[in-house]
């Protein structure tokens, strides 16, 4: 059973712990929680000079360090040893070695020893027994940190400012979204400095404090768009254009048709899925049920037929703007010919 990093790190609380936890995976933010948990709070301040060693994978190999975890703690119940930037720490995770050191380790480790690798920026491949065998151990906690997915940011960045009794409205969570990105280690360190911007007191967080204190447009984003699309208000999207086009760094290309693209799927899978209750209509699209109001407004403007003929004109617009078929056309006017064909 998958655990997330709020699980493990109240298990440590409750002093449930593994000899060993390996944590891996794309997103470094949830691997960085439970370290930086294990680090500040499993040991108090006094034992940790004698009882906690933090080695880098680059800097170290993995005897010494399963030597370090052999040794029997000073004046504590426990000792931590904590191997961060694990990835590179030279380790058989082929598993072809019969006699791998640190799996041998996992089949009989110090009891006294609470032994962490921070293995970040990528996992494990599944096939390989080196794998198998932390998966397997009942003295190993295995856990993967995903990447989250980018319709569920905007929701786990009000859940972020609940745990902090505060709340964001949708629009500014979805526009610190498009920013940002579905990076929570970007996200979370966006978040932070904006709760350090806000005046004190401030509880209840809006789009407008979006704009005052990022910078980020809260009329000229890429969900503003959407909206004007839907509605057929050709003056406004081609505002928001125009200010594209004056910020390409802000609002790459790339990005903006991506968006797009996933915007119009989700149209045509409404029109698919319309009959079916408002809960699973949601779930099929990957909204809250909040936004359904906007693909049945949209799927009364587009057809089948029109949406068919949009998405193929994003995936040209899409190769152009990688220099596919394209010898001039700027970005901007890729964009510009894109909203036209779209509006007309």
């Amino acid at each position: 059973m998958k655990q997330h990093a709020e699980e493990i790190i109240s298990g440590i609380r409750e002093r449930k712990m593994y000899p060993v936890y390996f944590l891996m995976g794309e997103e470094p933010y949830f691997i960085d929680l439970i370290t930086d948990h294990i680090e500040k709070h499993l040991l108090p301040e006094e034992l940790k000079a004698f009882n906690q060693q933090v080695f880098y994978g680059k800097d170290s190999d993995i005897r010494t360090i399963l030597e370090t975890a052999l040794r029997h703690p000073m004046m504590s119940e426990k000792q931590v040893v904590i191997v961060k930037e694990a990835q590179e720490l030279k380790l058989s995770t082929s598993g072809e070695e019969e006699k791998d050191p640190f799996l041998s380790y996992v089949e009989n480790p110090n009891p006294a020893t609470v032994l962490v690798f921070a293995y970040k920026y990528r996992k494990l491949d599944k096939r390989t027994r080196f794998y198998k065998a932390l998966h397997e151990s009942n003295h190993c906690l295995l856990f993967e940190s995903e990447k989250i997915k980018d319709y569920k940011i905007p929701d786990w960045i009000m859940g972020y400012f609940s745990k902090k009794e505060m709340s964001i409205d949708t629009k500014a969570a979805m526009l610190l979204t498009e920013h940002v990105g579905n990076s929570i280690s970007n996200v979370v360190n966006e978040l932070d400095k904006l709760i350090l911007s806000l005046p004190g007191g401030s509880k209840q967080i809006t789009a407008e404090h979006i704009e005052k204190y990022t910078g980020y447009s809260k009329d000229f984003n890429v969900f503003e768009l959407q909206n004007a699309i839907i509605a057929g208000d050709v003056k406004k999207a081609n505002r928001i254009v125009f200010h594209f086009c004056k910020n390409p760094k802000d609002h790459p290309l790339t990005v903006t048709i991506a968006v797009l693209y996933q915007f119009f799927v989700k149209i045509l899978l409404y029109h698919a899925v319309r009959q079916q209750p408002r809960g699973k209509i949601a779930a099929a699209l990957k909204v809250r049920e909040f936004f359904l109001k906007d693909y049945e407004k949209a799927s009364h403007r587009f057809s089948v037929t029109r949406l068919a003929a949009i998405l193929s004109a994003l995936r040209k617009t899409d190769a152009r703007s990688k220099g596919i078929g394209n010898i001039s056309s700027s970005p901007c006017d890729l964009l510009k010919e894109l909203l036209f064909y779209i509006l007309h």
